[in-house]
């Protein structure tokens, strides 16, 4: 298989990349240095080059360059560039949305159902961007992630969260009412892969939290590196942000994170 992903150095595009090629798939990265996305021509001959199979659209606005509205522009804007072009080209277009469609006033446990509710930020644009990739392509493949966890800090992954708390407060404030959608990095890939090649349309969550809450999914993560965080219990954020949906095969967090059964 022909694979071009948007974001390849990002923290999921990382991952599954290097679950692609071990695979022997032909993988390429969307280099955005070279090829535009505000230039529809240049991004449409630029699929046609590479000639994908499937296109994996993880990117997202986290290097500002200072533009205006570029945030919108990278999430909303290119977003339907691509699910149209793919559409025209017969391309199978995958898109990353997040949990973050829902508000911090929503009540989860989510399901595919759940209706998105957020108005503003990065949320919301993941929010619209998922109502005009529907509109763009119908036949394109929608997954809605959660926190993703690495096995070392340096990705932007909850680790990196870890260790920025750490050096800047002494500790890890981390509430045990809130119940965070998240999942290992290597499931994630896994999911997303198998997902797409078994020829899923539509919309689909991925989580692997099943009943743990931050407070503890911290203190175990902490155990797992050799107590490295000191991490403080609260109870200052209330919230079930847990995505559920069968379809998904995502292995319980437990059984990656064995030290949560321990504790």
């Amino acid at each position: 298989m022909r694979v071009l992903i948007t974001g390849i150095h990002g923290t999921v595009g990382s991952e599954l990349r290097k679950l692609l090629e071990s695979q022997g798939h032909l993988v390429t990265g969307w280099d955005r240095s070279r090829v535009g996305i505000e230039r529809y021509q240049e991004m449409e001959d630029f699929v046609r080059l590479v000639h994908p199979d499937y296109l994996f659209h993880l990117a997202i606005a986290s290097r500002p360059t200072g533009k205006p509205d570029e945030s919108w522009k990278v999430n909303y804007d290119w977003t339907s560039e691509l699910a149209w072009i793919c559409r025209m080209l017969s391309v199978r277009f995958v898109f990353t949305s997040t949990v973050m469609v829902f508000s911090d006033l929503a009540r989860g446990p989510f399901t595919p159902e759940s209706m998105p509710d957020a108005v503003s930020g990065y949320g919301y644009e993941k929010r619209m961007s998922e109502v005009r990739v529907r509109y763009q392509n119908p036949d394109s493949l929608i997954v809605r992630l959660g926190w993703q966890i690495g096995e070392t800090s340096g990705s932007n992954n909850m680790l990196d969260f870890l260790e920025n708390k750490q050096k800047e407060e002494g500790c890890v404030r981390a509430s045990t009412k809130w119940l965070p959608a998240c999942s290992f990095l290597p499931d994630t890939a896994a999911a997303l892969l198998k997902l797409a090649f078994d020829g899923n349309s539509g919309i689909f969550l991925a989580d692997s939290n099943r009943r743990w809450s931050f407070y503890q999914i911290a203190q175990a993560l902490s155990v797992r590196n050799q107590n490295r965080w000191k991490v403080a219990a609260t109870e200052d954020f209330f919230y079930d942000q847990r995505m559920i949906d069968s379809r998904t095969e995502l292995p319980p967090l437990e059984e990656r994170l064995p030290e949560l059964k321990i504790r």
